[in-house]
């Protein structure tokens, strides 16, 4: 009654923004993604009779702000008159601080609950769970390129490419590892109901999402990198629009982008885009991974670099 699941957090390069159906988390918009490899959080699950009330360890702490959540998905996946759960997660990354911790930790959730439940579902049906929780996680059950789309009453999430197909580099510049002053839930709906861009954001995904698969699929990295930044840039505008209005960046987060415009002016090839927080991440090709790092360290007030390459889903370790 007992098992261990690791995932990777992923980077959306088509932005998710908005929920169409907020009681089942379902998204208002499709999105593109790329799974990590080296950043990931191991989630353990222990199924226990003696239990009253479900448990949640966080990086070696109680965690009970987290715990309303986590209880929630144990119930979706197992049933709400299941055992009571015992859940450590431990991640190699900040969390809540805009690097996609909720997508990989509860990407590991749904895996290991399934299995220490005895419960064997498909990838798909995993992915459906897992985005109940995180309308980001259900990407993190595929690996390389993932594609998130709207399909009727639920969603349909696949892999575009493989990552070993084209394999870029992600670099995260950590502008801070504070808790984000506003979650993503809260802020979306403030710009669902007050930004003046939040219909024309919807109206423009379908185009923007045509776009990356297209450059993903032919592995056009210029196209690619165009569409990535111009979608991420539009999100902000969202967000920043909305009243009151959000806003994640800091100084380090605009200084990254100058460093990123420079490095672009000097022919190197990368772009940047940023979630929901004040990390920038910029994607490169590998030859070019040295400059990226050194640009990034060297700018004023981030305080760590990030390197990672593109992954595979969520699984048990070990098989347990």
């Amino acid at each position: 009654m007992r098992a261990t699941a690791r995932a990777q957090p992923n980077i959306a390069l088509i932005k998710y923004w908005g929920k169409r159906d907020s009681d089942r988390n379902l998204p208002a918009v499709g999105s593109i993604s790329v799974t990590l490899d080296e950043l990931y959080t191991t989630m353990h699950v222990e199924l226990d009779g003696a239990l009253d009330l479900d448990e949640l360890r966080v990086n070696g702490r109680s965690s009970p702000s987290l715990l309303p959540r986590v209880t929630g998905c144990l119930d979706n996946v197992l049933g709400a008159d299941r055992m009571r759960g015992r859940v450590i997660s431990e991640s190699n990354f900040p969390i809540a601080a805009g690097l996609a911790s909720s997508a990989s930790s509860f990407a590991a959730l749904v895996v290991a609950a399934s299995a220490a439940g005895g419960r064997e579902r498909t990838t798909d049906e995993l992915a459906a769970l897992a985005g109940q929780a995180s309308g980001s996680a259900a990407r993190s059950l595929h690996g390389g390129f993932v594609e998130l789309r709207n399909d009727g009453d639920g969603i349909d999430v696949r892999t575009i490419l493989d990552g070993e197909a084209w394999p870029l580099r992600v670099i995260a510049a950590v502008t801070s590892t504070m808790p984000k002053p506003v979650g993503s839930g809260e802020a979306m709906e403030a710009s669902r109901k007050t930004s003046p861009f939040y219909s024309r954001w919807i109206e423009e995904q379908d185009m923007d999402l045509s776009t990356a698969r297209d450059a993903i699929t032919v592995r056009d990295f210029g196209k690619l990198a165009s569409i990535a930044e111009h979608n991420c840039l539009k999100m902000h505008s969202v967000m920043w629009a909305s009243r009151p209005p959000v806003v994640y960046w800091n100084a380090a987060t605009l200084a990254c982008l100058e460093r990123v415009r420079e490095l672009q002016a000097d022919g190197v090839s990368a772009f940047f885009t940023i979630d929901a927080g004040p990390q920038v991440k910029v994607v490169c090709v590998p030859g070019e991974e040295p400059q990226v790092v050194e640009a990034l360290s060297s700018t004023p007030g981030v305080e760590s670099v990030l390197v990672s390459g593109i992954g595979a889903g969520a699984a048990l370790v070990n098989g347990h």
